[in-house]
């Protein structure tokens, strides 16, 4: 791994691997064996988000969480564009060299348009979706969204996040339902002005990549032969009960778990229950 002063290599204690792709390497981590289970983290995150799943799981399963392009010790590549459709791209990339029969797809944030591309590219391939705090279609009409994406993603948002990190450090540690969870760990990846690029991104996308959006909610029907759970930090303000109830009202749930005392993060906030659920998912 490489040596990062602002990582606590005892809250991560993995190997590093790398995926090396056309714009630069790939980090990523794979713990134990089994049936595969993969993470797939959004803005500002990286695999570091998931690391006390990954300890607890290891023994059981084989664990694999990769670094989008851009974000924690992957490349980041100064010139590349990091629309999301393209980081969608880069995993599908990613998740083809392991030639995987079938895997558990878990997904976060902006992981959730990222992976469920994937998902409704190869169905077969995916033995269980467990989804949360996330969406997967256009939100171009919701002011809610709109308001945010053009403050986040426009001039001031990317001012605030390129000088001050403020993605990581106002933006998401508000989405935590206790901020005692929280970790500077989950935004001090993005070191120097240089290395944010794909975080003043993601948000301008929420409305950019509305087409790329509506194409993947116009394929959903794909993913009716897959189990799907749902792990819901109910204190999120990111994603809320009204995209909680989008969820349950367009698909036939599985398993549905709401977490009242997390928010954004359940795999952070609330780690037993969240552990367990997957266990469940597994078998």
């Amino acid at each position: 791994m490489a040596n990062k002063s602002w990582l606590n290599k005892n809250d991560f204690p993995f190997e590093s691997h790398y995926f090396e792709l056309p714009i630069g390497r790939m980090h990523y981590i794979v713990e134990g064996e089994g049936m595969p289970i993969v993470f797939v983290h959004g803005n500002p995150g990286w695999s570091y988000e998931f690391r006390k799943t990954v300890l607890a799981l290891r023994k059981e399963t084989r664990c694999i969480a990769a670094d989008h392009i851009g974000f924690g010790l992957s490349d980041k590549p100064p010139h590349w564009d990091y629309i999301p459709r393209k980081h969608a791209e880069n995993f599908a990339a990613f998740i083809g060299h392991f030639n995987f029969d079938k895997f558990i797809l878990v997904v976060n944030d902006w992981g959730g348009p990222i992976g469920i591309s994937y998902a409704i590219d190869h169905p077969d391939s995916i033995y269980h979706l467990v989804i949360t705090n996330s969406w997967m279609w256009s939100v171009k009409h919701d002011m809610y969204y709109r308001l945010f994406s053009s403050f986040a993603g426009g001039p001031i948002g990317r001012f605030l996040i390129k000088n001050f990190n403020f993605f990581g450090r106002v933006i998401i540690k508000a989405c935590f339902a206790d901020t005692k969870n929280f970790s500077r760990a989950l935004y001090a990846h993005l070191e120097n002005k240089s290395d944010r690029k794909g975080c003043w991104t993601f948000p301008k996308h929420i409305i950019a990549s509305s087409d790329w959006l509506d194409s993947l909610w116009n394929n959903r029907q794909r993913l009716a032969g897959i189990p799907l759970t749902m792990i819901w930090g109910v204190k999120d303000i990111a994603f809320r009960e009204k995209e909680f109830n989008f969820w349950i009202n367009s698909f036939p749930i599985h398993t549905v778990l709401k977490l009242e005392n997390a928010g954004h993060y359940p795999h952070e906030e609330a780690p037993d229950a969240f552990i367990d659920q997957l266990r469940k998912s597994i078998t």
